[in-house]
């Protein structure tokens, strides 16, 4: 049998993706880098978005990794060699698809663990004063 779907039942996906596009979004990973391996990960990103991008090697080797993140232009605004974790934070200096690599090529039979979280815009704040002003009125 087919179920029906309220009024409403259509909208509800659409204010999702309205919401998700206007708050921050992160994404976190945990991904094998097999030795001698390259691993790439491509965001959008608009002009003026803060980002950061923390990794660390978890498992395998000397823990190291040499980490790259280039803007769409192929610039590479962070590059660093053997890291075992790091931090970067940077603004997008234009729209478009921003690309950061893992490579454990220097390694020859080393497989490592690698663990990401790279964090696209502010966080935003849990309760924004505008919606505690609503919520009060509204229990009144």
């Amino acid at each position: 049998g087919s179920w029906a779907v309220g009024p409403w039942g259509w909208l509800a996906p659409l204010l999702l993706v309205a919401l998700a596009a206007s708050a921050a979004r992160a994404s976190e990973i945990t991904f094998e880098l097999p030795d001698n391996a390259k691993q790439c990960f491509y965001e959008e990103i608009a002009q003026g978005t803060k980002c950061t991008l923390e990794f660390q090697v978890i498992t395998g080797g000397h823990y190291d990794v040499d980490c790259r993140l280039e803007d769409p232009d192929g610039v590479a605004l962070y590059k660093e060699m053997k890291k075992q974790y790091d931090s970067f934070t940077f603004t997008a200096s234009r729209n478009g698809t921003y690309k950061f690599c893992f490579s454990n090529e220097f390694s020859t039979f080393t497989h490592k663990t690698v663990y990401f979280d790279f964090q696209v815009g502010e966080d935003p704040p849990l309760f924004p004063s505008e919606n505690r002003v609503t919520a009060l009125t509204q229990v009144k």
